[in-house]
């Protein structure tokens, strides 16, 4: 698009130019505009565009100019024909290169997955599921490490883009509908990308649940236990495993897996753990209290509350994981204080140090002329 650009003003240029010295004076210029064959405006623009395009490019022949001004408006013209072009070859092999340099490290890596196979005698079966699981990240450009790419960007631009991918998606499970900004926030940056192949087990009836799941992208069929009859098929924007990460007292599965999920072709999902919640929502007591309020709302709408339990107050396991995790919190702050005083007495290690020095600079010249004025003066009492 650039080049057409380019090649458009060129071409004006050189009927400007034309115009200037005028038209038909010699073979150079654009011809005398009053024969009907080139008065047209239609054969102006397509004389003027075949004229640059040749020149700018170099590939074809044009009438040699004439007078010196014409010299110097074609040299021009190459000059600029050749730095473009240059560009656009430049360009073009780095782009190369840059996809060359991806395809090797992303390959490097495939070969080091098929030697451990090889070393560790996996099944063929396995080893072309994984294959074809490699295959998928590179077809679909899903190869990148965000992590390890966003890993030098600030927090602030960090939560901005995750925010900007992410946040939506997150909206769409109904007991974060209505949270704060900040607790939103707070989990977009807590969201795990994962990526599943086709016949892969999201959880099985009976696991625990210590993590919930968004779908970005794909299909998920909710089976029965011998893996083939399908119940219901999930797709993009559905999402499951919300109410097992809340512990809510009084649930009667508790934090177990109610049905067996498996991936039916190739599945981008986002997971969200209980521990990132928890540790999120610890900021956030209100908006805590509301979620598991949803969901004892959730759960006795499906009739899985035992409101008995429920009302018998809080379970000294739930209080114990409470203390733990205080503790966990608390010997994190420890650490961090511990860091900031140790960067602290550095810091006044370093400040005694230059004034220290700034003394000697500015208390030993004043001592010298003291004790020089105090020579002068005894020996004008000696001479009287």
């Amino acid at each position: 698009m650039y080049i057409v650009i380019i090649i458009h003003w060129n071409a004006c240029l050189y009927y400007s130019f034309s115009k200037a010295i005028g038209f038909g004076a010699n073979k150079f210029v654009y011809p005398d505009t009053t024969d009907p064959e080139f008065g047209r405006l239609v054969r102006k623009y397509a004389y003027s565009m075949y004229w640059s395009t040749l020149t700018l490019t170099t590939i074809g022949e044009t009438p040699p100019p004439v007078q010196n001004s014409e010299y110097f408006f074609v040299v021009t013209d190459f000059l600029v024909g050749v730095l473009i072009f240059a560009t656009i070859v430049g360009n073009v092999g780095s782009m190369i290169t840059n996809m060359n340099a991806a395809r090797a490290n992303f390959q490097s890596r495939i070969d080091a997955i098929k030697q451990y196979m090889t070393f560790r005698k996996v099944t063929k079966d396995l080893e072309k599921r994984v294959i074809k699981w490699f295959d998928y990240l590179w077809t679909n450009k899903k190869a990148v490490d965000e992590r390890e790419v966003l890993k030098f960007l600030p927090d602030k631009l960090r939560a901005e883009i995750a925010i900007n991918v992410h946040l939506d998606t997150l909206k769409k499970v109904r007991i974060f509908a209505d949270c704060e900004a900040g607790l939103l926030v707070e989990l977009v940056l807590k969201l795990q990308p994962q990526v599943y192949s086709p016949g892969d087990y999201i959880c099985k009836k009976g696991d625990i649940g210590r993590e919930m799941y968004i779908i970005k992208e794909g299909k998920l069929a909710v089976v029965a236990d011998d893996g083939i009859k399908q119940f219901v098929v999930l797709s993009d924007g559905s999402y499951f495993g919300e109410i097992s990460i809340l512990s809510i007292k009084g649930s009667r599965a508790g934090n177990r897996r109610t049905a067996n999920i498996r991936s039916v072709g190739y599945s981008d999902l986002f997971c969200l753990s209980k521990d990132d919640l928890m540790e999120a929502l610890s900021e956030y007591p209100d908006a805590k209290a509301m979620l598991e309020e949803k969901g004892r709302q959730i759960l006795m709408k499906d009739n899985l509350l035992d409101l008995e339990v429920a009302a018998q107050g809080p379970d000294p396991k739930d209080m114990e994981e409470k203390v733990e995790r205080m503790t966990a919190t608390l010997e994190s702050l420890q650490t961090r204080y511990a860091r900031l005083l140790a960067e602290h007495e550095a810091g006044q290690s370093r400040l005694k140090r230059r004034v220290t020095r700034l003394e000697k600079k500015v208390v030993a010249p004043v001592q010298e002329v003291v004790e020089i004025g105090l020579e002068m003066g005894t020996v004008a009492t000696t001479e009287e």
